[in-house]
């Protein structure tokens, strides 16, 4: 999960007595008369919509950033659920059923309640590292826990609720969500920023009840999107293995290099420029792979973050 700043909607939807505004109209009668259903919301399904947020998140899931579209078509999904809210009574957030605030795109695994195999809850890395797991319900759904006190209405103070789960257009999910980058135990797992080891699975309350306080949002929010579903962990972690195959090809090409400038023949010392230039074709394929529009690229930067950490004396 990566911060994405969040543009103005799409005027042809929003604006003053535009399609957005005709719903809210029409769902807040139903909601009085008790007719409200899933069917009365259609804005969010809205093609321009679904444009919107896909040029905001480079048609990537808002969560894992898996580009979906190599997998299956695209949930907008509502950070705060339309309906009614897992483990409480609240009919939900209906008043936001078709806000551009409240609209997200996700894959169908961290959208969609499912059982996932993910690893347990361990500190043992060389354990995980030889695929100790359990199979585990994620997906978000109707789920949004929440700290403070919960809107009831239209007229409640949203800012109030503190939400357990991160939004990353509201929220800076790097100061919460850290990935493990270990060269001996290479498993590109998504671990709370503030522990040391796996997060604990089983429900959000339990995930919340089990967690330093400062780090319950990136814990909760891994167990809830399934972050470390099997699937997902293993894509992770493809790229991170592809991140350490250019960082030792960096390092035998500086190594032959710099063995190469010293070479008393000044042509064969000539050589070490042009194998300084592949150095730097490999680090410009690593900073595509850092782009916003690249697949995993919170992992990316966390992996280099610690690559540039490590050269430090």
């Amino acid at each position: 999960m990566r911060r994405a700043d969040r543009p103005d909607p799409p005027a042809s939807v929003y604006g003053k007595d535009k399609r957005a505004d005709a719903e809210l109209k029409r769902v807040r009668e139903r909601f009085e008369k008790g007719t409200l259903t899933g069917k009365s919301f259609s804005v969010y399904k809205d093609d321009r919509v679904k444009a919107a947020l896909e040029q905001v998140f480079h048609g990537k899931c808002a969560y894992c950033e898996t580009i979906y579209q190599t997998q299956a078509p695209v949930d907008v999904e509502h950070f705060r659920p339309k309906g009614r809210v897992e483990g409480t009574d609240h009919d939900g957030y209906w008043w936001l059923g078709m806000k551009w605030e409240n609209l997200l795109p996700s894959c169908l695994d961290c959208n969609r309640k499912r059982r996932q195999i993910t690893p347990k809850p361990t500190g043992d890395l060389k354990e995980l590292a030889e695929r100790s797991s359990a199979t585990v319900n994620t997906g978000k759904l109707d789920s949004f826990p929440i700290l403070g006190t919960r809107a009831e209405s239209e007229s409640d103070n949203l800012a109030a609720e503190d939400p357990v789960l991160l939004d990353p257009t509201q929220d800076q999910p790097k100061d919460h969500i850290r990935f493990h980058i270990d060269r001996e135990h290479m498993l590109a797992l998504a671990i709370p920023v503030g522990m040391d080891n796996v997060p604990i699975t089983g429900t959000a309350e339990e995930v919340a009840a089990a967690t330093p306080k400062a780090a319950v949002r990136g814990a909760v929010s891994i167990q809830v999107y399934g972050l470390n579903r099997l699937g997902l962990l293993q894509a992770r972690t493809r790229v991170l293995r592809r991140l350490e195959f250019y960082r030792s090809l960096i390092e035998r090409i500086d190594m032959l290099a710099v063995k190469l400038a010293a070479h008393p023949d000044p042509e064969v010392a000539a050589t070490a420029d042009q194998l300084t230039q592949i150095i730097h074709l490999i680090l410009s394929e690593i900073n595509e792979m850092r782009k916003p529009e690249a697949e995993y690229s919170s992992l990316v930067n966390c992996w280099c973050d610690a690559y540039l950490a490590s050269l430090k004396p």
